[in-house]
């Protein structure tokens, strides 16, 4: 049943113009887990991305059809406001404000009615311990975010979007550009984070997507081709176009 998931798609077709770029997609996303969606380029995995939380609906030229059920409620059927306060996304290149530290993570919160110095600073100080950031700034919460190494900014925008208390976190290859000692620390963060919340990743590579996911999707050119639990798709998968993907025959 939709209701025993945090997010089920239904039927999900999207196309770009006439071009369709989502095919009959069916999958259903467990609460608190992180579920990495693997694939080569043009696999429609950004594109399902956004529309998780409607991001598509920016882009007059693209046409979702299909159910997505978040807690077994059609998206549809709230605001964007209150739907992208649920699901948040981070983006591969990081974006922070050209503000400071502070006034980046307590934007959104501010924009949101809380006013009160106080607890904007608990938010503060709470999101950025929870992107594993907090050591890192402490000192200089008020200095330009810009001034942050990229990584640092990659940290940030997750913080950013942990100050809003989201359900479920979408990030599209939040470690691209990063270098090794940054990225393990985001995917530590990662794997201490989905206690509170559910994750959907595109990771970086299939590496990435072994130290983190607790399901793997695997997407080729908009189909989902199989779904199922880390160890069962990285060791056993049944498609031998995933096998392929997996051991770098092409992808």
């Amino acid at each position: 049943m939709a209701g025993q998931h945090k997010i089920s798609v239904r039927d999900m077709n999207v196309w770009f113009s006439d071009k369709q770029v989502i095919h009959s997609l069916n999958i259903d996303i467990p609460s608190n887990e992180i579920i990495s969606v693997l694939g080569p380029a043009n696999s429609g995995i950004t594109t399902l991305l956004r529309s998780l939380n409607r991001l598509s609906d920016l882009n007059p030229a693209m046409r979702v059809e299909g159910e997505i059920l978040l807690d077994g409620n059609n998206i549809r059927d709230v605001s964007v406001t209150e739907l992208r306060r649920k699901v948040g996304m981070v983006f591969d290149v990081p974006t922070p404000l050209p503000i400071s530290i502070f006034d980046n993570i307590a934007y959104g919160p501010r924009l949101s009615g809380t006013k009160n110095m106080k607890n904007l600073t608990g938010i503060v100080e709470q999101s950025l311990r929870e992107a594993a950031l907090w050591d890192d700034v402490k000192d200089r919460l008020y200095t330009p975010a810009m001034s942050l190494s990229g990584g640092q900014q990659q940290r940030l925008c997750i913080a950013r979007v942990l100050a809003l208390k989201p359900e479920v976190i979408l990030l599209d290859r939040p470690c691209s550009g990063l270098d090794p000692l940054s990225t393990a620390k985001i995917e530590e963060s990662l794997k201490n984070l989905k206690a509170q919340f559910t994750i959907i990743i595109a990771p970086h590579n299939v590496q990435q997507a072994s130290r983190v996911s607790d399901h793997i999707a695997f997407m080729l050119m908009g189909h989902l081709v199989e779904h199922g639990t880390a160890e069962k798709i990285l060791t056993n998968p049944k498609d031998q176009r995933t096998n392929d993907y997996l051991t770098g025959r092409f992808g």
